[in-house]
Parts: structure tokens; sequence; C-alpha cells
């Protein structure tokens, strides 16, 4: 442990675990904590913390499990469907209802539609079928006996769990404590979600993200006010933390900036146990303990996690170290996901001395499995929102070649990736109307997409790994679009192109076009720096074609080099500054507040397999193209067009082979 200054050095995660774990048994901060008696209603999802045993037995007599008459078995032995038998009312039949209690003379039940309606049944009652013993009752204990194990400690309360601990006679149940757990937010460029912000200010969400976490995981979060990036205000907050919380949790300020103050306000309340582990995202990570204050005296010290800042390595910090020691705090083993095999999309790297935590999209093709990797950077909250599952990369691994056969530990059910429909390729605004419209219509589909360039989405049609893929690219010679990158990537696959939709294709710049921009011999110009797009996509495409019929060539253009995966990204390039222009479509200049300069109309097509196209999986999509909601929301779009949308551009000649 270290006190005083502390420097980031990346350990394994197995050691740094190891540190941990030792340094909480030392203290006693490693098991179950406490229980607390609460009533029934507020019981469920909470966690025994003591074994139940039934007060009293369910039923706790002999009950009647039909309407009928209460008889004695041997009474009814003389009655044979030929032959009927008769007893008196009430001395050896007495009538009762479902849940009645059984005079003690009786030990069955005559249901009421198999006594005949002859005689006055005030006094006597007839009936064919004999009785045995215990038939038609529930006997006393049949389903609880009194001092019977209901249910054993340690386990998590599920709602029929409440009822059967109602039903062997207790209103209340001793549960383990929540851990109270605080989350402080760190940095003075924060700002409370829902603020309007300014250049240089940030929303935070990672608090949000992170008492989430907790109050999921069976801890009670406290978010702090955000604290600003001065080391005694951060001494002041976890000093105050420390009095009334079990759990720390330190956002933002765990690396070595020159505003990162996280590990010496530790080290001086506490001590540092680890300050750096060999993950990505997240290595910054600092774990440690808090000291007794004069304020609140305590004989142990509490635990404080310095979690990084950026969203994606601070929902990671969450899922590694903070759920597994609530979990044990709640004396349950750390959940084990569910996992699955699948095929890796496409080649991926990775740095040779840390575990690499990669999310994925995962989707079923055929009998294929398919893990699609998402965006890797550790500020892309939106990958958390879109991945399926994770890969781990274990250290010393250089990475994996596309088509290696990988585990994914998974944040969805097995059976939904059943339902997903798998989109790689061009980027465009409608697949998220489309993703949106499948999943409203209620079938239980979801549409999963991946923007690599169209390009490469026609490659991952013909490796098998996508039911679909967008595309839009255009032929220089002949003007047309797609048809013949079809014919060229997939000429054994019987394909059809169909159109989603056309689109307007431009020059977007800031508002106002500061620099003058009227066209393409304007990227020529030296003070004009351009963002492109990624090899293999569309508008990259569509953009060297028109270099080419001006003359112009990638050495003329300042930024060529520099790529980008999507119309959104190159719209906030140049809403940022960072780049004066971008070529892309008009709906998402409008979107960020840009200028647009319309360069081109070009048509977008959904390229589909004919084994899928036929199949029962696509054809909820496929009716979208015609829906007149989903039309009208695309047609709301600036720059689109919905005339072709659902039209059949192109239908392989193989397709009758294929059929």
């Amino acid at each position: 442990m270290r006190k005083g200054n502390v420097y980031l050095e990346d350990i394994p995660l197995a050691e740094a675990r190891a540190h941990w774990r030792d340094a909480l048994e030392k203290h006693g901060l490693y098991s179950a904590l406490p229980g607390e008696i609460v009533s029934l209603p507020e019981a469920c999802g909470r966690v025994t913390a003591e074994p139940i045993w039934a007060r009293i037995s369910e039923p706790h007599y002999h009950a009647a499990a039909m309407d009928g008459y209460a008889v004695r078995a041997a009474d009814t032995t003389t009655a044979t469907e030929t032959a009927p038998a008769t007893l008196t009312v009430p001395e050896q039949a007495t009538y009762v209802d479902t849940g009645d209690a059984l005079p003690q003379w009786a030990n069955a039940v005559i249901p009421i539609e198999n006594v005949q309606p002859e005689g006055d049944p005030t006094t006597t009652i007839q009936f064919y079928l004999s009785a045995s013993p215990w038939h038609h009752v529930r006997a006393m204990g049949e389903d609880i006996v009194a001092t019977e194990l209901v249910l054993p400690a340690n386990h998590r309360l599920r709602p029929v769990d409440i009822g059967a601990v109602a039903a062997g006679g207790h209103a209340k149940v001793v549960v383990r404590s929540r851990a109270r757990v605080a989350v402080i937010p760190t940095g003075s460029e924060l700002v409370p979600a829902g603020s309007t912000v300014k250049p240089g200010q940030i929303l935070e969400y990672n608090s949000l993200m992170l008492a989430a976490q907790v109050e999921q995981w069976g801890g009670r979060a406290r978010c702090w006010d955000i604290v600003p990036d001065r080391k005694a205000d951060i001494l002041a907050a976890l000093r105050s933390a420390a009095e009334t919380h079990d759990l720390v949790l330190l956002n933002a300020g765990s690396s070595r900036g020159s505003e990162d103050y996280s590990a010496e306000a530790i080290a001086e309340l506490g001590s540092v146990l680890v300050h750096g582990i060999a993950v990505r995202p997240g290595h910054p990570v600092i774990l440690g303990l808090l000291d007794t204050t004069p304020a609140s005296p305590r004989e142990i010290p509490v635990p404080v996690i310095g979690v990084p800042g950026y969203p994606v390595s601070t929902a990671l910090t969450g899922e590694i170290l903070v759920r597994p020691l609530l979990a044990r705090w709640q004396g349950l083993a750390d959940e084990t996901p569910l996992t699955m095999q699948a095929t890796l999309a496409r080649k991926v790297l990775s740095p040779t001395g840390d575990d690499d935590f990669m999310r994925v999209a995962v989707g079923k093709v055929g009998e294929n499995v398919v893990a699609t990797p998402l965006s890797r950077g550790a500020g892309i909250i939106t990958s958390l929102v879109r991945a399926d599952g994770i890969v781990r990369i274990p250290r010393f691994s250089e990475g994996y070649p596309a088509g290696e056969q990988v585990r994914v530990d998974l944040y969805c059910r097995p059976d939904q990736i059943e339902r997903s429909i798998v989109a790689i390729g061009s980027h465009d605004l409608t697949l998220d109307l489309l993703a949106q419209h499948l999943a409203a219509k209620g079938h239980g589909l979801r549409l999963v997409s991946a923007n690599v360039g169209s390009l490469s989405g026609l490659i991952a049609l013909r490796r098998g790994e996508c039911h679909l893929a967008g595309c839009h690219l255009l032929n220089a010679e002949t003007g047309e679009y797609n048809r013949s990158y079809v014919q060229q990537y997939l000429p054994d696959v019987p394909i059809s192109l169909i159109t989603l939709v056309g689109r307007e294709q431009g020059f977007i710049v800031a508002h106002g076009n500061p620099k003058g921009i009227r066209n393409i011999n304007d990227l020529a110009r030296p003070d004009v720096l351009f963002i492109n797009r990624q090899r293999g996509a569309g508008t990259r495409v569509l953009l060297d074609y028109h270099l080419e019929q001006t003359g112009l060539t990638a050495d003329d253009v300042h930024g060529y080099e520099r790529e980008e995966y999507t119309h959104l990204t190159v719209a906030a390039a140049v809403a940022s500054s960072a780049a004066d222009v971008g070529l892309g479509i008009r709906a998402v200049a409008t979107a960020l507040e840009l200028d647009f300069i319309p360069l081109a109309s070009e048509r977008y097509d959904l390229a589909i397999p004919h084994e899928h196209r036929k199949s029962a999986l696509l054809r909820p999509l496929l009716d979208l193209l015609h829906d007149r909601d989903f039309r009208a929301a695309v047609s709301a779009l600036p720059g689109y067009s919905i005339e072709e949308m659902g039209r059949v551009a192109h239908e392989d000649a193989n397709k009758s082979a294929a059929e």
C-alpha cells in the first residue's frame, strides 16, 4: 500500500483483483453484509440473510380440492356405473366448497358433478363412482410442512418466493443490507445532464450510469454534486462520503494529467493499493482504502475505487470490479454471463500487454453466429448501447483474424440473437428509422447494423456475415449504382438490390459558409481543410469520381487522408471546426445546423441474398418499405426521396438457379 505520491503502473487484472481481495479480507470487508428485517412487499429482489423455516403448514388443515361432498372413502365402495350408492346428509356426506376444511371423519370428496340430481340433496345423495382415500383433497402439509426449510440463506428473492414465504407464515423476512455506495463525479468541465452546453463543457452522465449499475446489482447509490478539479474539494468530498457509505466511487481524474488528483487525494486520506490495471478500456483504475477520520471514528476503512472518466471505461470498471464486490457483500457469487461461440466478422488488433474487452454486435446469419466489432474508443458510449456482448482478448495476444471463433459474454438473451437482422455496410439515417419502426411493430425482431462502408458490406455478404448490406456505389463508366459492384464482389451469390431511398449528397460546410466554398474545385485551395470518408465508402467513391472529372487528384485535397466512418461524424468534424468541409448527405448538415452545397443525387440500395430475402426473418423489414408511417418518417428527412423505395433495382441472373 502506498501513501503520498503515487504513480500509474499497469498490473495484470488477476493480480489487481488479488491485491484488492487480500486488503478487503484483512479488514473484514470481503464477507456478506449483515441482515435487516423488511416486509414482504419490499423484499423482492433482495437476498436472504438467513434461512427461512416454515412457521405453519400449507395447507394447515385437510382442505377440499373440489366443490362437492366430503365423505369417508370406505362408505363409497358399493357405487358402480350401473348401481348408484346412497349416503345420508350430513351424517355420511357434508357439502364443501373448494378450500373448505373437511370434517374430521372425512377423507375424500365426491365432486358435485358426479352427484345425481335425484332425491332430496338435503337428506341424501346418489353417485355412481366410488372415491379413493384422499381423492380431491389437499392434505395438511401437502405444499409446506411446519419447520420445513422454505428458502436457504443467500438466495435472491423472486416473486414466487415471496408467495412461498408468506404461505409459510411470515410477513417479514431478514435480507442482506444493501451496500451504501457514494458516486462522486469530478471535473471542472462537467455540467449536469440536461444543461445547455458551451464549447469546452461536457455533460456529466457517468455518475448516472454508475449509480444505475449499483442499483441493478443490489446496492443503494447516492450521487454527489459535481466536484471541480481542486484537490481540496475532492478531499472534502471523499471525507464526507467515507463517513456514511460502505463504498466510494470517485469518477475521473484517475490518470496522471495536471488536474488528475484522485490518486493523491486517496493516498492522503488512506492508501492506494493499485493504480493502473492492464485492461482496455479503463487502465488508469485506482483501488484503495480510506482510513477513519476524526469526524467519524471507524475501526475499519472504507473501500474506494478511482473510476476512469471515459464512459466505456467507467462502465467496464463497474462490471469487472464493482459488481463482484457488491455480489460478495450480498452473499452471492458474481454472475456468470451467458456465453455463445461466434465467428468474428473482421480482423481486430489488440495491445499485447492488456486484457482487451471488445464490444460486439451479434446476429445469426443462416447457421453461422457472427460477432461484429463495434467502435472501440473509450469515449463512445453508443458502443455500449449497441453491444450484444463482450469478447475478451487476453494479454499477450495481438488480436484475432477475421473468421476466428471467439467466445462472447452476452449482454442479451440467446433467443434475441435468433431474432436479429444483421446489416453491415454503408451508413444511412434511414437504417435507424428502420430499426425503430421494426421494434415498434412488436414482432420481437431487431435490426443490428455496423457502419463499415459499402464495399466492406458487400464483402461481409460474400462471407455470410450479414443478412443485408446498404450500398451506394457509383460506376464511373456507366453512371449506374451498385449493380456492377455486386456482380464483381458477389459473382456466385444470387443477390437482389432493393432500393431504400434516393438521397442528396453534397458539401457540408460551416453555417454561413465562411470559406466561400462553391464546388469541388475549391477543395484544392490551400486554405480549405477537407474531412474524408473511409476507403470503400460509397461517398468516397463519389468524391473520387468527381475529382477525376475535374482533373484533380487526392494529393490536391488538403485532408484527403483523414477518414471518418459515418456522415454524422463528418458533419461533427465540420461543426467543431476540425475541418472546413466534408462530403455527406443533406440530412446530417441540417441536423447540426450546417450549410449544404448540393453535388449529386444518388440511389441507396439494400443488397440482399435471395435466401434471406425470402425468409420469414426479413419479411417484416421488407414490408416496412411499403408502410405508410415509415415512408412518411423518411420523407420528413431533408434531402431524401422515397419515390423508388421498395422497388427491385436489380435481380441477379443467378436467381433461377438458386431457386
